[in-house]
């Protein structure tokens, strides 16, 4: 790691000859100097902007980031894929960092914006992300990779703070109604392996598959997690009634801000693996006190 961070200062620094840094989609950007007018199009990014202490460069973001409390007085902007292009233009971004979306992205290129698509999916994509970010904003690679190392332990700390339980508790969550899960591949879902629980998903599925809801059926969780607005009249979905978590009222309730928190891998990556954690400890997995206390 070492390594990697004494090559990327020397390739990428910041200085007035300018740099470039290839996105995600593995362009070629090129900057003349760090940007100072920043648009954010993606939660995760305007967090990770804010965490490493440059909320002020960012002048609007998508209508979903909310946090850190100050980006909700900036100009809303739509959403990374169908972002608000007039409101964008007037705000005259020296860059626009948002996710993986090729047609917004191609799109706001041909208008003559610099775009950077970067996007965190795994834990590991999240130190790439912030070390690059940095790169941007001439911040400090060791800022980068301290506050990497912070949210990974936190993470960690979690983990020791649950006992083994064989067989594993077999986990379903939900990320939207139509019904999207996340999988062992997604961030959630190494989430879940980390605190020690078998996700019903199967992996040859992908991060976030729709799935048939026969499967959850089939699989018969012990613990059911999706956000608020989804757990209405769960009995109600076919064959849901009869199923163990249901049954026993085992369905974790999130809030919409503890959803915020977990559907988002950005640098409150610990904080949602709290909730989750705590959710787990509500059906006597686990020590609330202890885990709140971490």
């Amino acid at each position: 790691m070492q390594l990697i961070l004494i090559l990327l200062g020397i390739l990428f620094a910041t200085s007035v000859m300018g740099f470039e840094l290839v996105d995600d989609r593995g362009v070629l950007v090129q900057f003349n100097q760090s940007p100072q007018r920043v648009v954010s199009l993606l939660p995760s990014i305007t967090e990770s902007v804010c965490m490493l202490g440059q909320c002020e460069r960012l002048v609007g973001v998508d209508s979903f980031s909310n946090y850190p409390l100050s980006v909700e007085s900036l100009r809303t902007l739509g959403s990374g894929l169908q972002p608000n292009i007039e409101k964008i233009i007037a705000l005259k971004p020296d860059l626009i960092l948002m996710g993986m979306s090729p047609r917004a992205a191609e799109h706001l290129k041909s208008l003559g914006l610099k775009v950077f698509s970067i996007e965190a999916r795994k834990y590991q994509d999240m130190q790439r992300v912030l070390e690059k970010l940095a790169v941007i904003l001439n911040v400090p690679q060791a800022q980068a990779e301290n506050l990497w190392l912070k949210v990974n332990a936190e993470v960690e700390t979690l983990t020791r703070a649950l006992p083994v339980v064989q067989p594993k508790l077999k986990v379903y969550f939900e990320v939207s109604s139509a019904p999207y899960a996340a999988g062992p591949d997604s961030f959630i879902g190494e989430t879940l392996e980390r605190l020690g629980v078998e996700n019903i998903i199967p992996a040859n599925l992908g991060a976030f598959p729709k799935i048939n809801p026969e499967l959850v059926v089939r699989s018969n969780p012990d613990v059911i997690m999706l956000s608020d607005k989804n757990t209405l009249n769960l009995s109600d979905r076919p064959g849901w009634a009869g199923l163990k978590a249901v049954r026993e009222g085992r369905v974790c309730n999130f809030t919409e801000q503890e959803s915020d928190v977990i559907v988002r891998a950005g640098p409150r990556l610990a904080e949602g693996a709290r909730a989750i954690a705590l959710c787990l400890a509500k059906y006597g997995y686990a020590s609330p006190i202890g885990l709140a206390s971490q």
